[in-house]
């Protein structure tokens, strides 16, 4: 531990330095042995955090040197691992925490498995990692080898006897150590003494009780052999009697250099019993030392040991060098030899007897001849009946010799002073230190001596033996008045004092001293002499003396103070006066006459001709130094001039006389008065002020520094415009307060609206103009001149200056005029409304008024056009568009509320469309009260589309087809399903419809199988149809020309007014075919014209016109048993022909693939057209073309199979 806390410390402080963490461990390897109880410290430094850290103990053990064993932890019980956990719990393994940052791991019961390399870690608590953080060392675990025995036995000894006993000790540890033996005696529960010991380095020492007899040779320690300690105790003493025992200590060094013991082991005890004698006794002799040096004391002891020596009687006798000096009877008192006697009664020795079993000889002061060897001798005596003493048994210790030195100065003088250096009249004080290697041997006698620079020698003071002190034949005026004193501080310390120090006291100062010792004799003798000395300068006072006069403000201004220094160097300390005396000279004159002194006392002294001077003028010496100020107020003319300073340096003698040292002159200063230069600064930045006319216009003229705080200043204002040359005055105010108005001001009309302020803070006035307008833009100054009050009491102009310009503009008001911009598109139906709005966002002002027109864009009309205006009174005009279209009857306009105007179309047509906006002034009052246009706005654009109603017209597609006799009438109807407004017209013609030659069919029918196998990708050229008006009658009414081939025939119907029926009378096979009827609707504009919105046609109406003759068709028709025997009783015999017929054709048509089925079969049916027909017989298909036969007709009624047609067909060819 010892060592352990200074290393700790070195830690802690390079710790501190590096700023880093830092882990230190003890130093390996360590070597210690089983069972022993083993400490490790480590230590963290240079960390942050808390200043409790926390330890963490880990072992590598050799036989998994890389895997981390865990042992014991500050910070958590659960740190240790399950091998470590019983003997941590039990307290066999703890940690100790010696400080905050240090902490020692104890292991009480060392075992062979704990040997590996151990690891001490500090978890973190820095702000981030730096450093190390943990620190390794190893443990070396060797078996305890050493061995010390000895017999145990019981021994009986009497007082006297001689004590030997032996002890063997062995060890056989590999590594180097050293082993240390000690006999201990311990009689019962008393605490073990050590008798005798060899230490680790072959030294031998004993305990207080023993030390004495082991000096004496009455007890030894040899070691016999390799092994073998012997105690042996020459002349044991009852106090011997106890247990004694053996002890070794094997010590190994460990790598710091320190000695660990690593184990100790005592042997058996025996125990010896010592039985004292009755009249036995021992005699030893003592004395301090065997040194002395000539008068120092020296005594003797003769010390009796034995059975009840107060109950016996003793003669005692002291000798030196075999001679008899004094001897004592039991009786105590002593007989002194004739040349002691002499000693004895001078004081100079004595014999006593101090108790029962000390005798003493006491020498006070040795000489040199004492030096020798001293005994006593003890005799016992028996006391008969007769009361005489017989001598009985006698002893005598060994002789101690002693040597007496002849006395030697072992003084040592330093001499020391204040300064080295000092000033004249400084006190110097030198100090005079004795220094011995013991205690005094006598008195001092101290003389001072001064060495001058011509080597001469001189005696300042000196104080005897006696302690009487006397000054030197130069000095013993200046001591009279106490200028120099001397005196012992201390028994070995002087003094020397020189006050008020001079100019001769310079030199080698030197302490001579001599020692005085007294002699046996009672003479005083000197053993020896010493002497120091030092150099002390003396500087003089008037070394450097120097006056000079110095002022900071050579030109002074009218009514200003001025100050001048007279500064005195070098600095003197407060005892060294200086008077200094100030004379002036005026402008104009050549002779200088005093104006103030101040004296070396501090009194001031004023001069003849100074009384102008007096009552303005201040005169302060400093403390600290002797500078003089001289301090002038409300300077004028007078002051002006030059002045100097004159200094005396003066001395205080010790007779408390005076003595003038030195006088010095200083330069001379000139000082001139002037008018004060002026400060006037004027505010010379530029701005540039832009507001709305009305506003008032804020004009500042700032005056940043000024020459006094008194002064007046007349303000200027000038307006510069950029068509004049030259500014022009507004105002004026004078430095007394008066207003003056320009000619600027008067042209204008200013006046009334011209107000000036001067602000409190006096540099700061103000110019306002009131109700400004455009006319007022310009470029705005101020002229300042500043006015000071003379000395004299009259009032001039300083100086004067001009401010920066503010250019001013003054503008109408920003425009803020904001419209809406979103755009929108209307698509509305004629006759319906439109509703356009004009949104105002935002205006320039509350009290604008707002002129509102609306304008349209006609689709290929570039140029706008204007349909309404609502000026600023609210006056409502319609626009050219207005009158054009027709909408002076149709606008209207409304504002909800403001800022809202909304306009109107009613009933709108088709030509209305177009984009539709408005545009917005917004006029704003003059400050003369005229109106002006201020801004103007165009708000988004809205696309109007009128747009038609949609066609709704529908006419009956599905329309049956009809088949007549000739000379019979047939019935053309034409029903419209629906129409796009109940105010709809309608205009209906009917066409009949052919086929052009050799075109398409116009109308549904059949065509050659042939070209109806062909390929369906045929283009689609002109309409093949050819159409024929039957008649046409118009939305008004008219009918139009009949067709000829009907003229006279026909009769026009309107059954309802969607339903138009045409009847065609005496119907002939030519009126054969297809008809239709188209339909046009027409609806009334907003302007009450009429036009066609659309048209319509129905569907082909197939119409079959009989002939009269009879067919085969119409038999067959008309008997139903004929037609069941024609059509279904000769079925079975065709049957087999058909198919027959089918497979012929197949073959020969395999190549066309329109005839071709779906996977190569062939159609039993050819494809047919659609058809639209009646449900009964009498209403036959009408096909394009008469050609188709009556079979065909029947097919399609369900009367016969579908298969039958290609019989038919056959049968027709």
């Amino acid at each position: 531990m010892k060592c352990f806390l200074p290393v700790l410390s070195c830690l802690a402080v390079l710790g501190v330095v590096s700023a880093q963490r830092q882990v230190a461990v003890q130093e390996g390897p360590l070597y210690r042995t089983e069972g022993s109880h083993i400490t490790i410290w480590c230590n963290v430094s240079g960390y942050q955090g808390p200043s409790e850290q926390n330890f963490q103990w880990s072992i590598y053990l050799p036989s998994a040197p890389e895997r981390e064993v865990q042992i014991v932890s500050t910070m958590d019980s659960s740190f240790p691992y399950a091998i470590y956990t019983q003997r941590v719990r039990s307290g066999k393994i703890y940690v100790e925490r010696v400080q905050g940052n240090s902490a020692l791991l104890h292991i009480t019961d060392l075992q062979a498995r704990d040997a590996g390399e151990y690891e001490c870690h500090t978890p973190n608590t820095d702000e981030r990692y730096f450093g190390s953080y943990s620190a390794k060392m190893n443990l070396m675990v060797i078996p305890d080898s050493l061995q010390s025995t000895a017999v145990r036995h019981t021994l009986h000894r009497v007082e006297q006897d001689p004590l030997e006993l032996t002890c063997e000790v062995a060890t056989e540890t590999l590594q180097h150590s050293h082993v240390s033996v000690a006999w201990l005696r311990q009689r019962g529960g008393e605490k073990p003494v050590e008798v005798i010991a060899l230490s680790r380095d072959f030294v031998l020492q004993s305990s207080s009780d023993y030390a004495q007899r082991q000096s004496l040779g009455e007890v030894r320690l040899d070691k016999l052999g390799s092994g073998t300690f012997r105690l042996t105790v020459f002349h044991l003493q009852p106090s011997d009697q106890g247990e004694f025992y053996c002890e070794a200590t094997e010590w190994i060094q460990d790598p710091d250099g320190s000695w660990y013991p690593m184990t100790r082991k005592r042997s058996e005890g025996t125990v010896v019993n010592v039985q004292p004698t009755d009249k036995e006794f021992t005699v030893r002799l003592e004395t301090d030392k065997r040194l002395y040096t000539v008068g120092e004391p020296a005594e003797f002891r003769c010390i009796l040991e034995g059975q009840n020596t107060p109950d016996r009687y003793f003669a005692v006798s002291w000798a030196f060098n075999s001679s008899l000096i004094a001897s004592m009877g039991p009786n105590a008192v002593p007989v002194l030899n004739s040349e002691f006697t002499h000693r004895e009664a001078r004081g100079q020795l004595k014999v006593a007897k101090e108790s029962d079993n000390v005798f003493v000889l006491k020498i006070y002061h040795l000489r040199q001849e004492d030096s020798g060897k001293y005994n006593c001798r003890v005799t016992e005596r028996e006391k008969t009946v007769t009361g005489e003493f017989i001598d009985k048994e006698s002893k005598r210790p060994k002789n101690i010799p002693i040597i007496v030195l002849p006395i030697k100065s072992s003084i040592s003088v330093e001499v020391a002073s204040n300064a080295s250096v000092v000033l004249e009249g400084e006190n110097l004080h030198l100090s005079c230190s004795i220094r011995t290697a013991g205690r005094p041997l006598g008195r001092f006698s101290v003389i001072w001596q001064l060495v001058d620079r011509q080597n001469r020698r001189s005696n300042i003071m000196w104080l005897d033996r006696d302690g009487t002190v006397q000054p030197g034949t130069s000095y013993w005026e200046r001591s009279s008045f106490g200028g120099v004193q001397m005196e012992q501080v201390q028994p070995n310390s002087f003094s020397l004092g020189i006050f008020n120090s001079r100019r001769e006291d310079e030199g080698q100062y030197e302490c001579h001293v001599t020692e005085w010792v007294r002699a046996v004799d009672g003479e005083w003798q000197v053993v020896g002499e010493r002497r120091a000395s030092t150099l002390v300068s003396i500087t003089a006072l008037e070394t450097g003396f120097a006056v000079t006069a110095i002022s900071r403000t050579p030109g002074v201004t009218y009514s200003d103070s001025f100050d001048l220094q007279c500064i005195i160097k070098p600095h003197y300390p407060a005892r060294v006066p200086v008077s200094v005396t100030w004379r002036f000279q005026p402008v104009g004159t050549a002779e200088f006459h005093d104006l103030v002194t101040f004296t070396r006392d501090g009194g001031v002294q004023w001069g003849d001709r100074s009384s102008s001077f007096r009552t303005r003028t201040a005169i302060e010496k400093a403390e600290s130094s002797n500078n003089v100020r001289l301090s002038i107020s409300r300077a004028s003319d007078t002051e002006a001039g030059k002045y100097q300073c004159v200094a005396e340096l003066w001395r205080r003698n010790y007779d408390n006389s005076w003595t003038r040292l030195a006088e010095r002159t200083s330069n001379l200063l000139e000082i001139r008065v002037l008018q004060p230069v002026t400060k006037l600064q004027v505010s010379k930045s530029k701005r540039t002020l832009t507001l709305v006319e009305n506003r008032p216009i804020q004009l500042n003229c700032s005056v940043k520094s000024q020459t006094s705080q008194n002064s007046h200043f007349a303000v200027l204002w000038y307006v510069h415009k950029p068509s004049d040359a030259d500014g022009k005055l507004i105002l004026k105010t004078t430095h007394n307060s008066a207003f003056e108005y320009g000619t600027y001001a008067e042209e204008e009309g200013l006046r009334a609206r011209l107000q000036f302020e001067r602000h409190v803070s006096g540099g700061l006035f103000s110019l306002t103009v009131q109700r400004a307008e455009v006319s007022d833009s310009g470029s705005y100054y101020c002229h300042v001149e500043e006015w000071l009050l003379s000395p004299n009491y009259a009032w001039y102009k300083l100086a004067e200056e001009v401010s920066g310009r503010t250019e001013v503009t003054v503008k109408q008001p920003d425009s803020r005029l904001k419209l809406s911009q979103a755009q929108g598109n209307l698509s509305v139906l004629e006759t319906r409304q439109v509703q356009l709005e004009c949104v105002v966002l935002n205006r320039t002002s509350a009290a604008s008024q707002l002129l509102v027109e609306w304008f349209v864009w006609k689709p290929n009309h570039p140029e706008r056009e204007t349909l309404a205006r609502l000026s600023r009174d609210a006056t409502f005009h319609y626009g050219e568009q207005a009158a054009k279209n027709n909408l002076k009857g149709r606008l209207h306009l409304e504002s909800p509320s403001p800022g809202v105007y909304r306009l109107f179309i009613q009933n709108v047509a088709v030509q209305d469309s177009g984009t539709y906006s408005c545009r917005v002034e917004e006029w704003l009052p003059s400050p003369g009260g005229t109106w002006y246009r201020r801004a103007e706005d165009t708000a988004g654009q809205t696309a109007v589309q009128v747009m038609r109603p949609d066609a709704a017209l529908q006419v009956d597609t599905v329309v049956p087809n009809a088949t007549v006799s000739e000379k019979a009438a047939f019935q053309l109807d034409c029903s419209i399903v629906s129409r796009s407004s109940q105010d709809s017209r309608f205009a209906v013609a009917w066409y009949s419809l052919r086929t052009k030659a050799g075109g398409k069919r116009g109308s549904p029918g059949l065509e050659d199988g042939e070209e109806e196998g062909e390929e369906g990708e045929e283009e689609e050229e002109e309409d093949p149809t050819e159409r024929t008006a039957l008649l046409s009658v118009g939305p008004d009414a008219v009918f139009g020309p009949e067709g000829s081939p009907w003229e006279g025939r026909l009769r026009f119907q309107r059954l309802s007014p969607l339903l138009y029926r045409l009847t065609v009378l005496q119907a002939s096979p030519r009126d054969t075919g297809n008809y239709s009827c188209r339909v046009e609707e027409w609806l009334p504009s907003p302007q009450k014209e009429w036009y066609r919105l659309t048209e319509e046609e129905s569907a082909p109406i197939g119409i079959r016109v009989l002939d009269t003759s009879s067919t085969l068709q119409s038999i067959i028709c008309s008997n139903d048993a004929l037609f069941y025997f024609v059509f279904f009783y000769p079925f079975p015999i065709f049957g087999i022909l058909i198919i027959t017929i089918l497979l012929v054709r197949f073959k020969s048509r395999n190549s066309s693939k329109n005839s071709d089925g779906k996977n190569g079969v062939p159609l039993l049916w050819i494809k047919e057209p659609h058809l639209n027909y009646s449900p009964t017989c009498l209403e036959p298909p009408v096909l394009k073309s008469a050609r188709e036969d009556d079979v065909h007709s029947l097919c399609l009624k369900g009367k016969m199979p579908e298969g039958w047609l290609e019989l038919g067909r056959i049968m027709k060819i």
